[in-house]
């Protein structure tokens, strides 16, 4: 199903947001539409004044219509950069990457942006590479597809020889990963913000449509699986992919039409994660007849793009910026304290997400 021109020009923002001047051939390519498209989208968000454009690039808008001033000169920092690895394509940790930068660029700490590929495998390379180039410490959000991926990733990450930093994942308790750095969204208490907020309106009979790809998808169907048992009035539940391409899990349930799936559970309420397949799903809903809220109520999981549909989605809010920031705090404290690693034990934090109660809820 093709995505919706809001929530593609949503993207287009977060990344030149992100990155500074994007060439609109890049664009193109890293959101799958032609260059032609990609070239609208950037005329409509000029014309908004929501970024800049000229000669096949679009750039941020500045806070004045003059180039920026240099900023005030900052006490220079010893040591290289430091290496902010995140996936392509994936606005949500774009957030996650730009509250990062916040603190770290206050610091007067250099970052150096590194978009990892979806192929397997793909962020050894790059982060050896820039520790080759001397990055001084690593905020790293590797993709992490499969749980086997994950493991294979610990005994190299865990020797990278500089502090780090592993942003929106949470290593397995008793793997090697186990000791490094982390800062989180406590997913579970994602999921209960959206069972409850459900079940205070009535509904008993819910559908989790959610991706099997990432940690943070795998943390979601597991918290809901766990949480819709503990509650015996709930009457009747079930996880399934919200897209045939949204997971890798043998065996997992694709229905054909979420519309007939509600139809044969008698489903009142689903949960959709992420945000793109949640518009997608609701538009589909539509087109099936089946009517948002009045028919059934949806809970969208991340809020990056949620309140743009038709219907505003009552959404689930990770603090994605907050992770960024305070994982850019600890790795300064680590940097601070060069030298003398053993002094600070492991850090894991967790952040709590929020509900964001919109449209496309109601009660039964």
């Amino acid at each position: 199903m093709r995505e919706p021109g809001d929530v593609r020009r949503q993207r287009i923002l977060a990344v030149v947001q992100s990155r500074g001047a994007v060439r609109v051939t890049d664009l193109a390519s890293e959101l799958e539409v032609s260059v032609v498209t990609a070239r609208r989208d950037v005329e409509e968000l000029a014309r908004e004044g929501k970024l800049r454009r000229g000669h096949g690039i679009a750039r941020p808008v500045t806070a004045a219509s003059e180039p920026a001033a240099p900023p005030a000169a900052r006490p220079a920092v010893p040591g290289g950069p430091v290496a902010v690895v995140v996936p392509e394509r994936h606005t949500y940790l774009y957030e996650t990457m730009n509250g990062a930068r916040e603190v770290l660029e206050a610091a007067g700490l250099r970052i150096v942006l590194h978009i990892a590929p979806q192929a397997p495998g793909a962020e050894r390379p790059i982060v050896e590479r820039a520790l080759a180039d001397g990055a001084q410490g690593l905020l790293f959000a590797p993709r992490w597809r499969t749980a086997a991926l994950q493991e294979a990733d610990g005994e190299w990450l865990t020797r990278t020889g500089v502090p780090t930093v592993l942003m929106e994942r949470r290593p397995r308790p008793g793997s090697p990963l186990h000791t490094v750095d982390s800062v989180c969204s406590d997913h579970w208490h994602g999921m209960h913000l959206a069972v409850e907020h459900l079940l205070s309106l009535g509904h008993r009979r819910i559908v989790l449509a959610a991706r099997d790809d990432s940690p943070t998808a795998r943390a979601i169907r597991a918290a809901f699986v766990e949480i819709v048992a503990a509650r015996p009035e709930i009457e009747d539940s079930v996880v399934v992919l919200s897209a045939p391409s949204a997971g890798t899990e043998p065996g997992a349930v694709v229905p054909d039409s979420l519309a007939e799936l509600l139809r044969e559970r008698g489903a009142t309420a689903a949960v959709l994660h992420g945000d793109v397949d949640a518009l997608m799903l609701v538009q589909h809903l539509a087109d099936s007849g089946v009517r948002v809220p009045d028919d059934c109520s949806v809970v969208a999981y991340d809020d990056v793009v949620a309140a743009l549909g038709s219907t505003p989605l009552t959404a689930i809010a990770p603090p994605k910026a907050e992770v960024g920031r305070v994982a850019a705090e600890l790795l300064l404290q680590r940097l601070g304290s060069a030298g003398r690693a053993s002094a600070r034990s492991s850090r894991r934090v967790e952040l709590l997400p929020e509900l964001k109660v919109r449209g496309s809820t109601r009660p039964l």
